[in-house]
């Protein structure tokens, strides 16, 4: 730009140094003179733009070396794209794929609006799903992508007692010594159109004769954009009760259930075919109400309509109620809520309720009351989420209204006032390090006419110790003191466990609640 702008005015002024010498002549020496001065400018212009052009030279190597070292390297066998509209046999514009999205985003992700409005929601011919993913063939408005993930949990134990399965009382915990697979799940979910997302939890078990059976443990649609902070939700799902409840054991803190749970929200849990109705309240925090409506019905509404292993629930006889209305259903709501005390600390605190009836009498019911507590500590300069610490602790009390049974065959009807808590707290270390200590105790009303041993009161002192390889793993061992209280019927007695599990898990799966 420099040696543009000299050179114009460079030869003016030779111009008027021509016109003024061509008006007045000059003596040879004076033009010597004049023109070694114009040499010597023209010399000075010249190598002033030589800098320049070195200069911009330096500058496009450089940035050419940064694309070069920024771009990544070439696949071995690259897809194939195809070069001609063709592969389209339409002009519709509607139709017709969009061009690849940028990297990173074919990644999954379970944010409706995401997904139905990402380019990569189109499935474009050529283009190699990110693992996890299943391309569909509707486009975005019949649901593109499809998240899969494996989980399988195994687990070698080891007791003093000759009946693990009377120690333990959630149906995914270990059920004998020796090795166990009690929970292989298969989790698929995404979204099915800008209104609606789904999901389901398909389980594998291996029973103590290494016989296999399939439950159906969650399988549910829920809404993705209605407004003023609604969301509903119909299927087969676990009912939002307490923190521990709703969550699948590849992401509890030890490898059992807490007794409370399993004593009285039942072995499988909590969960049944319904409806859900989720309200996130307008408020300056978190805080949410949710109602479940669910059939209640079964091994998985344990205190309610629950027919017992071979029609006997308590020691008594049950009755088949059947759903003639309302009545006959169990009701859970919840009420919930979060806050930060400091940018490093979070708690979220919980109330829940579940009502409905039991098939221990024509008239009888159950309510089953909950609250839950749940504290995290994590440095703002945490390295992949370690260090942190964890408390949780949840505690629940149930009225059992018990009948006389099928024909009022009981001797007597019994109400039992019962209650359990546990409380844990988890300390991550380092980083792939955590370790656990965990405290639970159930109280339940004795019987004065059964010995049902499935209502004998105990206490349990649980440690743990995991290290996680990476996020697709994980290996814990964990000991457990158990003391199951005398009865009228039954002595006390008290058990010493160790469990060693291992866990995969493969594909990508959906994130969970925190």
């Amino acid at each position: 730009m420099y040696f543009r702008k000299s050179v114009p005015i460079f030869i003016t002024s030779i111009l008027i140094s021509l016109r003024l010498h061509a008006e007045e002549p000059a003596s040879n020496e004076v033009i010597q003179k004049q023109l070694l001065e114009m040499q010597k400018s023209i010399q000075e212009i010249q190598t002033r733009h030589q800098a320049e052009i070195d200069t911009l030279k330096k500058q496009i190597d450089e940035q050419q070396s940064l694309i070069a070292a920024l771009k990544p390297p070439a696949p071995d066998n690259p897809p194939v794209l195809p070069d001609s509209p063709a592969a389209f046999p339409t002009s519709d514009p509607a139709l017709v794929p969009p061009s690849m999205p940028p990297a990173g985003e074919l990644f999954p992700t379970t944010d409706p609006a995401v997904i139905a409005n990402s380019p990569a929601a189109v499935p474009t011919p050529g283009l190699i799903p990110a693992p996890g993913l299943i391309g569909g063939s509707g486009g975005a408005s019949k649901g593109s992508y499809l998240n899969i993930s494996f989980d399988a949990i195994f687990v070698g134990a080891a007791s003093s007692s000759d009946d693990l399965s009377k120690l333990e009382v959630g149906d995914h915990d270990p059920q004998q010594n020796g090795f166990n697979a009690r929970n292989v799940e298969l989790a698929l979910d995404g979204a099915v159109d800008p209104y609606f997302e789904g999901a389901a939890n398909i389980v594998f078990k291996l029973d103590n004769d290494n016989e296999s059976s399939v439950e159906v443990e969650e399988a549910f649609g829920q809404t993705s954009s209605l407004p003023f902070g609604l969301q509903a939700k119909g299927g087969q799902f676990f009912t939002s009760f307490g923190r521990n409840n709703p969550r699948h054991p590849h992401t509890w803190d030890f490898i059992d259930a807490p007794l409370v749970n399993g004593m009285m929200l039942g072995p499988d849990g909590l969960r049944g075919v319904g409806g859900q109705l989720a309200w996130v309240m307008p408020l300056p925090f978190y805080a949410q109400a949710l109602l479940a409506v669910q059939n209640g019905q079964g091994g998985t509404g344990y205190s309610f309509r629950n027919p017992g292993d071979d029609g006997t629930f308590f020691g008594r006889p049950t009755i088949d109620r059947k759903t003639d209305g309302l009545s006959d259903l169990a009701f859970t709501p919840r009420l919930e809520t979060s806050f930060d005390l400091t940018p490093t600390q979070t708690v979220l605190a919980g109330v829940s309720a579940a009502c409905g009836p039991n098939d221990t009498g024509e008239d009888t019911n159950t309510q089953i009351y909950g609250i839950d507590l749940f504290y995290k500590w994590k440095p703002a300069d945490a390295e992949g989420g370690w260090p942190f610490v964890k408390w949780q602790s949840e505690a629940m009390f149930r009225r059992f209204e018990a009948g006389r049974g099928l024909d009022d065959a009981f001797p007597a009807a019994e109400t039992f006032n019962d209650w359990g808590v546990y409380s844990q707290v988890v300390w991550g270390f380092s980083k792939g390090w955590a370790a656990g200590l965990r405290g639970d105790y159930v109280d339940n009303d004795a019987s004065a006419i059964t010995d049902d041993s499935s209502r004998q009161s105990r206490y349990r002192v649980s440690t743990d110790l995991t290290w996680y390889p990476s996020e697709f793993s994980k290996l814990r061992l964990q000991y457990n003191h158990d003391i199951l209280k005398s009865t009228d019927f039954l002595p006390e007695s008290d058990e010493d466990s160790l469990f060693l599990m291992y866990e995969i898990s493969l594909g990508a799966h959906g994130a969970h609640k925190y």
